[in-house]
């Protein structure tokens, strides 16, 4: 008699029960020796943001081991493993995973070790196939409602954060048809020369600090009169003018 289901890891009266099943019992049993993937949970990360290369992590998995009779051995932390960074070249999105994420770990079919300390390529540094030891930490999954993100939808690009948003660059230009700067609170500009092309309207007051100068190349209206034509009514030395004509 055949089985039709053959215990992985437990050892059933029928997997004794002829060759085939004598065999697919240790195939069972081999199999259950290899890693493949697994849910993780990140217990530390040797980077926290910053400009810096790759860096490892260190995970528990989730899935508990049992034994036959269904008792559960926690798994213990796995230390060292490369995580994935979105990287081409010297460009890249540094977010570092952080602990407590949940993502996903994959597992090589040979040692990775020589890999990792030399990162050229190299013979395995040992015969071990599929272990936990030879992890790589791939990304967030399960996780939650994030609060710093740049998020992609049918209304276009956002790009929020709860701190701070910095762009750096040595040039940094902003094309589009229009354009809009909202400060709730204030909007400041520092730079030593400010240069705007165009006709410029102003619907607020004005204010220049004390000791400043500006300088106008072209004439200045004030309320449809010229600042550097307009007349007075008396010219007369030493009596005050009338207001311009």
């Amino acid at each position: 008699m055949v089985s039709q289901s053959v215990g992985n890891g437990q050892l059933k009266p029928q997997s004794t029960w002829g060759e085939f099943n004598n065999i697919a019992f240790m195939v069972q049993q081999a199999i259950g020796k290899m890693q493949t993937a697994t849910l993780v949970r990140i217990e530390a990360c040797t980077n926290a943001g910053a400009d810096s290369p790759v860096g490892y992590v260190d995970v528990t998995p989730l899935i508990n081991q049992i034994d036959n009779q269904g008792s559960p051995t926690p798994h213990v932390t796995i230390h060292n493993l490369p995580y994935l960074r979105l990287q081409g070249g010297a460009n890249a999105i540094i977010m570092d995973p952080q602990k407590g994420d949940v993502g996903v770990a994959v597992f090589a079919s040979r040692d990775i070790s020589k890999v990792k300390a030399t990162k050229k390529q190299g013979n395995p540094g040992s015969f071990r196939q599929y272990s936990f030891a030879d992890g790589m930490y791939l990304g967030g999954m399960l996780n939650g409602i994030p609060s710093q993100y740049v998020q992609f939808s049918t209304a276009g690009i956002t790009i929020h954060s709860p701190t701070a948003i910095v762009l750096e660059a040595p040039d940094i230009k902003l094309n589009a048809p229009t354009i809009e700067i909202n400060g709730s609170t204030s909007t400041t500009i520092t730079t030593p020369s400010f240069i705007i092309n165009g006709a410029s309207t102003f619907n607020g007051s004005i204010s220049q600090a004390g000791g400043a100068t500006s300088t106008f190349s072209g004439d200045v209206a004030v309320q449809g009169t010229s600042v550097h034509n307009h007349i007075h009514t008396s010219t007369t030395p030493g009596t005050p003018t009338s207001p311009p004509l």
